[in-house]
């Protein structure tokens, strides 16, 4: 998918692929559950979710991969043993196929986020 010209979330997940919008639509179910005190928003083409106007989650349907950014640096070291060996860009996590994400490992990164603010990477 080209950067979305979409304004909101609801829009964005009416134009991606069909065999994406599952995961898609979990991952943003998932965001809304545990990230209660945070803004759903629109950046830079994607969903995104933030704190006191600071984004700290986004997820994207890319051309080969669906992204889920974690923009927390303190994260990405607190789950290092559960990241290794997955496809990992400096603040994002990539699967190339939907059965590939980890909705668990998903869920407990959001409650992480949740859970006290951090430095953005």
């Amino acid at each position: 998918m080209v950067q979305s010209k979409a304004l909101t979330a609801d829009d964005y997940l009416a134009d991606v692929p069909e065999e994406r919008h599952a995961a898609l639509a979990r991952l943003r179910d998932l965001c809304r559950a545990e990230l209660t005190d945070f803004t759903e928003a629109m950046t830079y083409g994607m969903p995104t979710y933030e704190r006191n106007g600071t984004a700290e989650v986004a997820f994207a349907s890319q051309k080969q991969y669906i992204s889920l950014y974690v923009l927390r640096s303190d994260l990405r070291e607190a789950f290092a043993d559960r990241l290794a060996g997955l496809d990992m860009g400096k603040g994002c996590l990539r699967f190339r196929r939907p059965e590939q994400i980890d909705f668990d490992l998903v869920r407990d990164l959001l409650r992480a986020t949740a859970a006290q603010p951090g430095t953005i990477c």
